[in-house]
């Protein structure tokens, strides 16, 4: 029925500002009764984190900012989502327009700038929900904040009841300075500091998953500092990649390209791609990693996991494709597990990690 009704509505929300498309698109699945998750093929059911997924696809944070409508995303046949980026005070972000379609291109910019109504807000949406499917909360910083690490550390400590994970995100290309945090010495800093309060919660709560969201324009020398910390620190995982402050040279659409902000969609794939199995060689398998960034087709979630993914997560795709392309890519991975005859869906993590590397 979801699926229909995008059909319909598609040019509609094509003709619209992209913000506010976002926004109906909220309040039309707050709107609706949501379906209860469904009943994945086992092949699909995948452990990482010490949790357990019906199946591997995820929404990315970013849609779902402040916690409107996850159990209306898990419905959509999702594994899990991610809600965020949550700051600890309500702020408004950058000035509209801040959000831009690129059509040709299947891509997304924004330079939204942690919009947020902050934590407050968002643990009351979750904690009025029934527990249900895997919700992750991405975790990031007041941009006039003092001391960045601490508002971190304020998103454990609010959420550690509720969350099934926590993402740090340090790589958003637009709240300025943010992305200093990713060099060594501040995000040991950060790491030390966020683990410490994650498990010092676990005394009265589950010990749960820390995971790093990274950039995808990172240089090899800087990724091989953050992989050194999240193996010293023991993160529980990454995310690779968030947005990309870079424009190849292919976009068709050059006069939206111009527009500041991080790029997402299908241009962000190769990028994202090579980054992620530069990070699963340099874990060793240490932690799984959440692969996303311009996933757009069954083939290139596949893709995702044979480049060192255990998870997957995605959003700009749906802008263009709609809610059908996560049946699309569940049927297609069920469909090569058994084409292959793998004993599991973690059998194609990897796989093909040497030919993503040697695109470089």
């Amino acid at each position: 029925m979801r699926n229909l009704l995008f059909s319909f509505a598609r040019p509609l929300i094509a003709a619209m500002d992209p913000e506010k498309a976002h926004g109906m698109t909220i309040a039309a699945l707050r709107a609706m009764p949501f379906a209860l998750p469904q009943n994945d093929d086992p092949l699909l059911r995948t452990t990482s984190f010490g949790l357990e997924f019906p199946n591997p696809v995820g929404m990315a944070a970013g849609f779902d900012k402040n916690a409107e409508v996850p159990d209306a995303v898990l419905g959509l046949g999702f594994g899990f989502t991610e809600i965020g980026t949550v700051t600890p005070r309500p702020q408004p972000g950058n000035p509209r327009p801040r959000l831009f379609r690129l059509p040709d291109d299947e891509a997304v910019i924004n330079r939204y700038g942690f919009n947020s109504e902050g934590h407050e807000a968002a643990f009351r949406r979750l904690a009025a929900r029934a527990p249900r499917g895997i919700v992750g909360v991405n975790i990031g910083a007041n941009k006039d904040a003092v001391d960045r690490v601490a508002d971190y550390v304020a998103g454990i400590k609010a959420f550690v009841s509720l969350a099934n994970y926590f993402t740090v995100n340090i790589s958003s290309p637009n709240t300025p300075g943010l992305r200093d945090l990713q060099h060594e010495k501040a995000l040991d800093d950060l790491v030390a500091r966020v683990i410490d309060a994650r498990d010092a919660a676990s005394e009265s709560h589950p010990r749960r998953p820390v995971l790093l969201k990274i950039a995808p324009d990172l240089t090899l020398d800087e990724l091989d500092g953050i992989v050194r910390i999240v193996r010293a620190r023991g993160l529980d995982g990454m995310i690779v990649s968030n947005t990309t402050v870079s424009r190849p040279a292919t976009l068709r659409d050059q006069a939206v390209a111009k527009e500041t902000g991080g790029l997402s969609g299908r241009p962000l794939f190769d990028l994202s791609t090579r980054i992620l199995a530069e990070t699963f060689v340099r874990l060793e398998g240490f932690c799984p990693i959440i692969g996303v960034g311009g996933i757009h087709s069954p083939e290139s979630a596949i893709a995702k996991l044979e480049a060192g993914a255990s998870l997957i997560q995605l959003y700009s795709a749906l802008t263009y494709q709609g809610p059908a392309l996560v049946d699309q890519i569940k049927q297609a991975l069920v469909a090569r597990i058994k084409r292959e005859g793998l004993p599991n869906l973690a059998a194609l993590t990897g796989k093909r990690v040497a030919d993503w590397r040697m695109k470089i």
